[in-house]
């Protein structure tokens, strides 16, 4: 063995030492008994954080729900904010035709019922699965995988991205109930483990300036994926080591930093159980997350969490709903128990928490119709303070 290798070998199994991952994994059922335990859990004072959600019309119909009443519902509960999305591939469905009525729509609900709006403009991805959105016509080819998208290799599509985000902002700029707008979603990371192409952040940059000056009186959000296993943490590194992740890009970029905070989600089945990633209270997730969520507030940038767990993260695309049962991943006390450990992290940095956004209001709507409704009831809770 060389002396390169035994260094290796050694460097390797300190590595091991220093980052452990399997108390970061949990095997578990993923169906598990309802409790009431969400009743008893202390919930964490909001301060001055704004309560919110995002709604995503295509969850609401993958779960059986009509959007529109599914908005019209949630519109009801007294939070402050609401994320929308402006779906490229729903607003322009033929070349140079855009449609504008469903977003409308739900901009005005908002207003209506008396929110303010973030609306993400897009362009290639945007919040809810599949997060890329882009009509067929402005790409005539799938983007390469394993190759960043610049506006060397794709102008054509970058010409089309900041036509498209500049037209939503120009559209709804004098709108009184928009709040900010956010830029792509998890813009320069890749597509989950289902594509390997990446924007570049110069890419990025052109939409955040076309955003800018269509609009220079409102902020800029751009989001992130805060890792919480090591697993995660390490892959996510070596897959944007070239640029950094979105969070760095999103840290040079934008006013607001969007951080999307999933503690626990489905790795793989394993027979009847299901292997789970759930690292979030492990102080080799905490320490660098404190620091990247500290260093952000020092560089003078407003902190969201855009995206915080309330709805189960399974092996599954859609978030599976068994009658009676609850899923491991998150279960309606986990709806609360993230809730409280987000805003104790972002306790300490300058500014605290501008905002809690959380992720599966449509799937709360979907286990009432089930007869079960104590995640709604939990999301209460928490509006009530306790």
């Amino acid at each position: 063995m060389t002396d390169t290798r035994r260094s290796a070998g050694a460097a390797l199994r300190a590595a091991a030492r220093t980052v452990p991952v399997l108390p970061e994994i949990r095997i578990a059922r993923p169906d598990q008994p309802l409790t009431g335990r969400w009743t008893e859990l202390p919930v964490r004072p909001a301060g001055p954080t704004r309560i919110g959600i995002s709604f995503r019309p295509l969850q609401a119909a993958a779960l059986g729900l009509d959007p529109a009443r599914a908005l019209t519902e949630l519109l009801t509960y007294p939070f402050a904010l609401i994320r929308l999305a402006a779906y490229w591939d729903q607003l322009e469905p033929a070349a140079g035709h855009l449609e504008w009525s469903e977003l409308d729509a739900q901009v005005e609900a908002a207003a209506a019922a008396g929110k303010q709006v973030i609306l993400c403009v897009g362009a290639v991805k945007a919040f809810g699965y599949p997060e890329f959105f882009v009509p067929a016509h402005h790409l005539p080819q799938p983007l390469p995988e394993g190759q960043l998208i610049t506006a060397q290799s794709h102008p054509r599509l970058l010409a089309a991205a900041v036509a498209q985000v500049t037209a939503v902002v120009e559209r709804y700029r004098d709108h009184p109930a928009i709040l900010a707008w956010q830029v792509e979603h998890e813009p320069v990371d890749p597509l989950g483990l289902e594509h390997s192409w990446r924007l570049a952040a110069g890419f990025v940059g052109q939409e955040t300036a076309a955003v800018r000056a269509a609009d220079p009186s409102r902020p800029v959000l751009l989001t992130g994926f805060l890792p919480t296993s090591a697993p995660v943490r390490l892959q996510q590194r070596w897959r944007t080591r070239d640029q950094g992740d979105s969070l760095a890009v999103a840290g040079q970029l934008a006013d607001i930093v969007g951080l999307n905070f999933y503690p626990r989600h489905g790795l793989a089945r394993i027979g009847p159980r299901t292997a789970y990633l759930a690292g979030s209270q492990s102080p080799w997730q905490q320490r660098p997350n404190r620091a990247l969520v500290g260093g952000l507030a020092a560089a003078g940038r407003e902190l969201m969490i855009t995206e915080g767990q309330a709805e189960p993260w399974e092996t599954v695309t859609t978030p599976p709903s068994r009658p009676g049962r609850a899923m491991f991943s998150c279960r309606p006390e986990d709806l609360i128990g993230t809730y409280n450990d987000a805003l104790a992290l972002t306790a300490d940095a300058p500014g605290g928490l501008r905002a809690y956004l959380f992720w599966g209001a449509e799937y709360w709507l979907k286990r009432r119709d089930q007869g079960d409704g104590s995640y709604l009831a939990a999301f209460g809770r928490v509006l009530a303070g306790g």
